[in-house]
């Protein structure tokens, strides 16, 4: 498993998925950024995530809230005096780990001795004017959420939705943290996807079910097996400080096994009810058929981006050896792929192949996202799509000069076949809706 997330890493600097960030200047710990595939797979998810959160449902609203917040935001929060890791220091190294993932009291790296844990507020200071002084303080935020409680209000007075509902929305957070390296799974910035959902307090264990099987119903849709999920619910001293109940939606990454990826947890009344004391602005709603004002409890869907895009790729991945040549291929679900099709002339250096090869380019990528490539020999360029996860190369050959159709080759099964040019479009639209 171990050797899986090195061929994943090389596979998608190799192929322009992810490559380290300031790659050049010896590199950045723990950032990355995206090539034109990964952004292509990214948005991929993003556009699924978002379609079935929120365009699909008459009970959520989008918002994109903003990076930089009134810093009174993560006072009301609680994330200025809650929001904190311990950490220890090795007094020859000097580097630090987190205290809760050090067995021993030697450094991890030097063998070291250790100082003793201290608290650290692991989200990003800076200011904001010409003068960087205690009054021009501000943090880049470390979740999503506090964008949404404090637009709370704002939604109600703009769409006056009735209990149940959510509000949605995806964008980078920020933190300042200990990571343990692998790969995208823990990054100083990240991208998150998440919804608060209002309900009534009494109805929470109800939600709370519905949305563990929405989420698990949403990452199973994107080609994930079963067997490689599990729930796990907090223990009190892992709960969060503003979490009554929360469990984590786990996969089985080809690292160290069972991992947090998404999280949902019962956040109570406890944000608004916070915004309200601190802020002076009445967050409470109002009932209009019975006239109650109460603050909504809250359940929370939390899903990383980079989470999820790792998992897609650990579960895409495969190998295998076919007539004594090895091939890697990733098997990503269609709708996830960032290439649909490539197509090929036969030959480089035939006028007529190319000729009628950019044809059929042009008539397939008003459609789909399509690439032409007429690089090398057709087996090399067949095994490069492989490992970019395209699941259709089309080759313009001499007898489609002659027969005006052409040979479509799918992915997994390598299969071939011939289809009339006339109906490339409509053969292309129903295979990748499978």
């Amino acid at each position: 498993m171990e050797n899986l997330i090195e061929k994943i890493v090389s596979l998608c600097k190799r192929r322009g998925f992810i490559y380290p960030g300031s790659d050049i200047y010896g590199g950045l710990a723990n950032t990355f950024d995206f090539g034109p595939l990964g952004v292509e797979l990214a948005n991929n998810i993003k556009k699924s995530w978002w379609k079935k959160f929120v365009q699909d449902r008459d009970d959520m609203y989008g918002l994109d809230g903003g990076i930089l917040m009134n810093p009174k935001i993560w006072e009301a929060s609680g994330h200025t005096a809650g929001f904190i890791d311990v950490l220890v220091e090795c007094k020859k190294c000097h580097k630090r780990f987190r205290a809760d993932q050090i067995d021993s009291k030697k450094c991890p790296e030097c063998g070291g001795e250790l100082t003793e844990p201290k608290k650290f507020v692991p989200m990003f200071k800076t200011f904001i004017g010409p003068v960087e002084d205690s009054s021009s303080v501000a943090y880049l935020r470390p979740e999503t959420a506090q964008a949404i409680f404090v637009n709370f209000k704002n939604i109600i007075d703009s769409f006056h939705p009735e209990i149940p509902f959510g509000i949605a929305q995806m964008g980078k957070a920020f933190r300042n943290e200990i990571t343990l390296g692998n790969f995208i799974f823990r990054k100083l910035e990240f991208e998150q996807m998440e919804i608060e959902y209002f309900i009534q307090g009494k109805d929470w264990e109800k939600y709370f079910e519905l949305w563990k099987k929405e989420m698990e119903g949403w990452f199973l849709g994107l080609g994930i097996k079963k067997k490689s999920v599990r729930w796990r619910e907090h223990k009190k001293d892992e709960l969060s400080h503003y979490s009554k109940h929360t469990e984590d939606l786990e996969y089985n990454f080809p690292f160290g096994g069972f991992k947090e990826l998404y999280g949902l947890a019962y956040r109570t009344d406890y944000d608004l009810k916070n915004h309200s004391d601190k802020s002076g602005k009445d967050l409470r709603y109002i009932d209009l058929k019975t006239n109650e004002r109460f603050f909504p409890y809250v359940i929370e869907p939390s899903f990383g981006l980079e989470r999820t895009m790792l998992a897609v790729l650990s579960e895409a991945y495969d190998e295998e050896e076919i007539k004594g040549i090895k091939r890697v291929v990733l098997k990503f679900k269609p709708s996830l792929a960032p290439i649909k099709v490539a197509v090929f002339p036969l030959l480089a250096n035939k006028p007529d192949l190319i000729k009628k090869a950019r044809q059929v380019y042009e008539i397939i990528r008003p459609y789909f996202l399509a690439i032409w490539d007429d690089r090398g020999n057709i087996g090399k360029r067949y095994y490069a799509q492989d490992e970019a996860g395209t699941p259709f190369c089309v080759t313009i050959d001499f007898d489609t000069l002659e027969k005006d159709d052409v040979t479509v080759r799918y992915r997994d099964s390598m299969k071939q076949e011939r289809v009339k040019i006339d109906e490339l479009t409509d053969y292309l639209k129903e295979k990748l809706n499978e």
